[in-house]
């Protein structure tokens, strides 16, 4: 965390309490549902309570409307399961953005994620309008203003400020001598306080990335939570190569789930693995566990990986 904050804590949740310890943090994600009933949000996340340190409540998935965000993650942290809220800057100008985030934290929620979010066009209704009245950078500067600062961007004050901790989103790859830190370091001196990042299943690539960050003095700055998941078959493996930007899954793991008589107990263990690898690498502070659908087989990693047992001991 920045050295100007590290007094006090900033959201009293129990991630930036692991992330603070010095200890290898494991956080999750779900989708809400297409449903408005609150139990459809605890049938899919239940099985994470007690195991992932936080739970990513996702925005507006691939541009498409589910159950809202919000109150998905406050039904979440009603029932004991620590939310990671995300806010894409797709959906909502800025007076609707700083009204939700008052709205987070009065609901009990301790972390945000701030996106960019996928474009309409992507989605299933590609004539809604999108916003994008601030970018997240912008969006992290206000969130940092009105905790720090108890004030709205127009100056008015805020009674109650709202105690959160801030992520932003990275994704780690191959650096050229051409790269430039300018972005990260921009969140991170606007207010973010984490990262967590795109899939990353190249742990050559990963670590040299993580040191030209601490070569950048960024690790002194920030926590980095590094994307990874429990791939269920090798065709979702190479859709993942076709379709998602910036993601290369090598091809050594693919043989393996093709070549397995239970590919998705495969991709678990593929999964376990990696976090073991993971926490060799300087300056990861964690992995963020991500599958469509996946919360069970997330559960499932996390009892595997021994890290919770390790914290125990």
């Amino acid at each position: 965390m920045k050295d100007n904050k590290a007094a006090a804590p900033l959201s009293g949740g129990k991630l930036e309490a692991v992330l603070k310890a010095g200890q290898f943090a494991l956080t999750a994600e779900t989708a809400p549902p297409d449903s408005a009933d609150a139990e459809a949000v605890l049938a899919r996340t239940q099985c994470l309570k007690g195991l992932a340190d936080a739970v990513n409540v996702l925005d507006g998935p691939g541009a498409q409307t589910h159950l809202s965000p919000l109150a998905a993650a406050a039904i979440m942290a009603r029932a004991g399961i620590e939310p990671v809220l995300q806010f894409t800057m797709r959906d909502r100008n800025r007076l609707a953005l700083q009204a939700d985030i008052l709205g987070a934290a009065a609901l009990g929620i301790a972390n945000i994620l701030c996106l960019t979010g996928d474009s309409p066009e992507a989605g299933d209704q590609p004539e809604a309008k999108p916003v994008f009245d601030l970018n997240s950078a912008q969006f992290i500067e206000t969130v940092e203003r009105m905790r720090g600062q108890a004030q709205f961007p127009g100056g008015r004050a805020i009674e109650t400020p709202p105690r959160l901790l801030i992520g932003a989103a990275d994704a780690p790859r191959k650096l050229d001598d051409k790269f430039s830190a300018t972005g990260l370091i921009a969140k991170i001196d606007a207010g973010a306080d984490f990262f967590q990042t795109q899939y990353c299943f190249e742990m050559d690539v990963l670590d040299d990335y993580m040191a030209r960050m601490g070569d950048l003095g960024i690790l002194e700055r920030s926590h980095f939570i590094i994307g990874i998941g429990p791939i269920a078959s090798a065709r979702s493996a190479r859709w993942m190569n076709e379709n998602l930007f910036g993601v290369h899954i090598p091809e050594p793991i693919i043989k393996r789930l093709e070549q397995a008589d239970d590919a998705k107990a495969e991709g678990r263990r593929i999964c376990v693995e990696l976090i073991h690898q993971l926490r060799e690498i300087e300056g990861v502070s964690g992995a963020h566990l991500m599958a469509p659908h996946g919360e069970q087989a997330a559960a499932e990693v996390i009892r595997q990986c021994g890290v919770l047992e390790d914290r125990a001991a």
